[in-house]
């Protein structure tokens, strides 16, 4: 069986990283990825995707990513249920990443261009490198 999910875009907030009881560390963030095509409107629409990251990578992609960024997440899916204080049953869907590809620069004022860089959950981040900067239109898909 398979369940590998690949996605580009940008995040719609800052990163929010916490700690586990056991002392793990979990980064979540949203992600805005626009639709190929156009609704009938002619406007293309957007999907939010909610991201979750673990361990050093979540560390990592809190201390170097904030609102704007541009950001390729290999992952998988993973849905999960729960009940609300008024005994509603919901449903919810993330994407649990892990590998973060940091795809552009950061802002002015916002850290170095040694920000960038790429982040599997094995992955030792103390030599973090560069990353070509692409644009939308140079990705090859």
């Amino acid at each position: 069986m398979l369940n590998r999910v690949i996605l580009i875009g940008r995040l719609t907030r800052d990163p929010e990283l916490r700690y586990t009881a056991s002392g793990v560390a979990v980064t979540n963030f949203t992600l805005a990825i626009d639709r190929k095509y156009a609704n009938q409107q002619g406007e293309r629409e957007t999907d939010f995707i909610r991201i979750t990251v673990w361990r050093k990578l979540a560390e990592t992609c809190a201390n170097h990513l904030n609102k704007g960024r541009l950001v390729a997440i290999e992952g998988r899916l993973q849905t999960r249920s729960y009940e609300t204080p008024e005994g509603q049953k919901r449903q919810v869907t993330d994407v649990i990443a892990d590998e973060v590809r940091f795809l552009d620069w950061p802002k002015e004022g916002r850290g170095t261009g040694s920000d960038i860089g790429i982040g599997s959950a094995e992955q030792d981040f103390s030599d973090i490198g560069t990353e070509v900067d692409l644009g939308e239109d140079d990705l090859p898909f």
